[in-house]
């Protein structure tokens, strides 16, 4: 039975829906059927020139040295597959029109972010906070700018909310249904971005401990499995390619070693300062001849010397990491269009964020996966490289803990209201009465 306060609910929840993806199809057409360098999808360029080799029959190359040491012609490993595929796909639909691919991105992000955020915010709390965190994600400036973006970000943030509520259902009921959706969103996350794959063991100890007893050992293999049948095909590519195991992605080695390079001393600045040495510039001489995976493997074997020879400046480094990852405020090394992007998103909704942590700690069983992913990831990422765009899937989940404030919120408005019509009330009966004693 459908009940009047469900009813109400769902209208609310697809206004919230639409009106999501009115902003992020704006956000679309503004950035139109070009692509080109701009604040924080410098990525996108590499993504749509890959997309055109692919369609050319080139297989995943680039046609000249690219970013960060790819050789002309070189097979690389350097960026998603997966991701490169739907660019592909939708070229190879209505043409090599840029526009296509951000309008169908915009519009799959503008319904499912909310209804997302929607879910899991059910899952943990009351309707009141599922609605305020739908509604938070339609308007959250980052991620409607990157649902425009040509870039693996908005959809790696639906793979994860889509994740973490699968996790959640198969506790409450477990079915192997529930177990093969979770490595099916797993799997998708980790195509899209492969750092994901250091939270799974995380999440499958979280699921042995929340739903020990109820949950079979099979179902909780299965996402394993999932996970695996999605990757193997392009773990045997990379060895056709480049004659040796890698994974999935050859960006890991990059990516540490140049997080964690002794250049910042105890300090880490976000990006090196276009007055220094670039990043390139920073990988020795001598390993500069090596193919992509070779040259990555190596980069991390630099990067684990550098930790091992002062221990002590890598953990002071990773601390000073906090103030990039969690930066809130505007900045002179950052344009317009990203500080105010930055403010009016991260630095407007943290406080609810923080208020949310806080009071959501009295259930904090119920709210213990969100928990986990957040800390979990944000570890991850002080410990190798940390930017503001690298945050945006802890936004996303951190929104859902923003909506418990919202919830309070209201909740304090609805008592100051309700006192207020009391105190209006008595005032009257007062007036009533003395005016009926004088007669």
């Amino acid at each position: 039975m459908i009940t009047t306060s469900a009813v109400h609910s769902k209208r609310w929840l697809s206004i919230i829906i639409a009106l999501a993806v009115v902003l992020r199809l704006g956000a679309a057409l503004y950035l139109g059927d070009r692509v080109e360098v701009l604040p924080g999808i410098y990525d996108q360029v590499s993504y749509h020139t890959l997309a055109l080799r692919v369609l050319d029959g080139h297989g995943f190359t680039f046609p000249s040295d690219w970013w960060p040491m790819t050789r002309a012609g070189a097979p690389t490993a350097h960026c998603s597959f997966l991701y490169v595929l739907y660019l592909a796909g939708v070229y190879a639909v209505v043409g090599v029109h840029p526009l296509a691919a951000r309008l169908l991105q915009a519009l799959v992000a503008g319904v499912l972010g909310p209804w997302l955020a929607w879910r899991l915010g059910r899952r943990v709390a009351t309707e009141t906070v599922a609605l305020a965190a739908a509604a938070i994600t339609a308007l959250y400036i980052y991620f409607i700018y990157y649902s425009a973006a040509l870039m693996t970000e908005i959809f790696f943030i639906l793979a994860v909310l889509a994740a973490l509520d699968r996790a959640l259902a198969l506790t409450e009921r477990p079915s192997w249904g529930r177990a093969l959706q979770l490595g099916l969103a797993l799997g998708l996350a980790a195509l899209l971005r492969q750092l994901i794959l250091a939270f799974v063991p995380c999440l499958l100890l979280w699921l042995l401990w929340q739903a020990r007893g109820r949950v079979r050992w099979g179902q909780l293999l299965a996402p394993l499995l999932v996970i695996a049948l999605l990757i193997l095909p392009w773990t045997v590519r990379n060895y056709r390619v480049f004659h040796r195991f890698v994974l999935l992605n050859t960006n890991a080695g990059f990516a540490f070693f140049w997080a964690n390079h002794p250049i910042y001393g105890y300090d880490f600045p976000g990006l090196l300062p276009p007055d220094g040495p670039s990043y390139q510039d920073l990988i020795p001489m001598e390993l500069r001849h090596l193919d992509e995976a070779a040259m990555e493997r190596a980069l991390m074997q630099r990067a684990l010397g550098f930790i091992w020879e002062d221990p002590g400046r890598y953990l002071l480094l990773s601390l000073s990491k906090a103030r990039e990852y969690f930066k809130f405020w505007p900045s002179a090394a950052s344009g317009v269009v990203s500080n105010v992007s930055r403010v009016l998103s991260f630095g407007l909704f943290l406080p609810f964020m923080l208020y949310g942590l806080v009071r959501a700690a009295r259930d904090w069983r119920r709210w213990s996966l969100l928990y986990l992913f957040v800390a979990v990831y944000t570890l991850i990422h002080l410990l190798s490289w940390a930017l503001v765009r690298y945050r945006l899937p802890v936004d996303a989940v951190l929104i859902v803990f923003a909506g418990v404030a919202v919830q309070g919120l209201l909740e304090r408005m609805r008592m100051w209201c309700t006192r207020g019509v009391t105190l209006r009330c008595e005032h009257a009966d007062s007036n009533l009465i003395h005016f009926a004693d004088s007669n």
